[in-house]
């Protein structure tokens, strides 16, 4: 049992009074000693503390100045101890909120330490001898409720950055689905963290239930099981937009690009090179997610190049294009032969006989223009999936106005320029 503890079971206390008139000299005691104690702190910072060291001086002033701040507060505290101890606004007050970007909460702890050693080391010198017990639980007491602040004031620091971090990234976000990828959204995006990547895709869906930041949470763990990608998300009311960025053979991993989404589609836009050209892989994005459910068999993710036919029959003007540029042109270049030839296969439900028959030609003369068509747009007409995209390339060719296939050059057998089973 303590000497105090012993004094109160015998019924001879200290007396009030006297222990009233120890803390008043204390105090004094205490008053005195400030500036001697703020001083000793800083040169115990300076000689045990490397970080501290190696700050700026107007840093080091401002760390100089929570160090006199603390012991200040103390000794204020300790006069009136009855009052509630406001530690956060008297002593972290005095510095500016940036500070909490240079010095780390596990620095912060540091430094609470090197004040409170050295002012307990001197707890026997300045306090009256019946006080010292007071001032040594005080010195206790004060270094918890300090640490406890300086752990809410960087709690309070970390909620306002993401907050603000939450604000900026939506606003790059919207910047890349708006096409205006300028200076402005690099540079905020850049204060995020993204760094330079040498692929990115947009990634949209469905956002799954819950809170905005819980959701952002989700799909960042998701991602960073994928690989090194960096993310950027955008919550839109029930859609949910990602830019992922990194190492072009991560962006492969669809399974975990789709882990973050609610149910329903999920859609991957084109891999583009930089983030000034994303717009393109969010437009196309969006365009397969207004287009997926035509397709109910679907894969999820499903890439928006897959969608094309989709897309066209939704209006898609870059969609259509593709159609026309990419299948139906270089079937024109190819020879007349192969559009004549397609035309026919996809009216016989890509029956070979039939097409023969209707073509006069032997079905093996068939297959081989088949094959040429494989081979110039990379899409198989026997294939029911590549047949929709192929029949709505010739669709979509044949209206177009600009593009008359070129006649077969005077005196040539038109099936020839396709090969003719001999």
């Amino acid at each position: 049992m303590t000497p105090a503890g012993l004094a109160a079971a015998s019924g001879s206390g200290p007396d009030p009074a006297e222990l009233a008139r120890a803390r008043a000299t204390t105090v004094q005691r205490l008053e005195r000693a400030t500036a001697e104690l703020s001083t000793a702190a800083l040169a115990q910072m300076d000689a045990t503390l490397a970080w501290y060291r190696a700050m700026p001086a107007e840093s080091r002033s401002w760390v100089g100045l929570v160090a006199q701040a603390g012991v200040a507060a103390f000794v204020e505290w300790f006069r009136r101890p009855d009052t509630p101890l406001a530690v956060t606004a008297d002593v972290f007050g005095t510095a500016p909120r940036e500070l909490t970007r240079t010095v780390t909460l596990h620095q912060t702890v540091d430094l609470i330490r090197v004040v409170i050693d050295v002012v307990e080391a001197q707890v026997e010198q300045i306090a009256v001898p019946s006080a010292v017990g007071l001032l040594r639980e005080a010195v206790l007491r004060y270094s918890r409720e300090i640490a406890f602040a300086a752990a809410g004031v960087y709690a309070r620091a970390a909620e306002a950055r993401g907050a603000w971090d939450a604000r900026l990234e939506a606003l790059v976000v919207d910047g890349v689905l708006r096409g205006e990828t300028d200076d402005a959204v690099r540079s905020r995006a850049a204060a995020l963290g993204w760094g330079g990547h040498e692929a990115l895709l947009a990634v949209v869906g469905r956002t799954p239930g819950g809170d905005p930041e819980s959701v952002i949470d989700q799909v960042r763990r998701a991602i960073a099981r994928a690989g090194h990608l960096d993310v950027l998300t955008g919550v839109q009311g029930d859609r949910l937009v990602l830019i992922v960025g990194g190492p072009a053979r991560a962006l492969h991993v669809r399974a975990e690009l789709a882990a973050g989404f609610g149910p329903g589609p999920v859609v991957l836009g084109p891999v583009v090179s930089d983030l000034g050209q994303a717009h393109l892989s969010a437009t196309k994005a969006l365009a397969g997610l207004g287009a997926v459910s035509a397709w109910p068999d679907a894969p999820r993710p499903v890439s928006s190049e897959d969608l094309l036919a989709e897309r066209a029959l939704t209006g898609d003007p870059s969609a259509q294009a593709r159609l026309v540029d990419e299948v139906y042109l270089p079937l024109s270049a190819a020879g007349q032969v192969l559009l004549e030839t397609l035309g026919v296969v996809l009216e016989q439900a890509s029956s070979l006989q039939a097409a023969a028959r209707v073509l006069f030609v032997h079905p093996n003369t068939v297959r081989y223009r088949l094959r040429r068509i494989a081979e110039v747009t990379g899409y198989t007409p026997t294939n029911p999936r590549h047949a929709l995209v192929l029949r709505l390339a010739l669709i979509l060719g044949r209206l177009r106005p600009t593009s008359h296939p070129e006649p077969p050059p005077a005196g040539t057998n038109r099936h020839d320029l396709s090969g003719t089973y001999k």
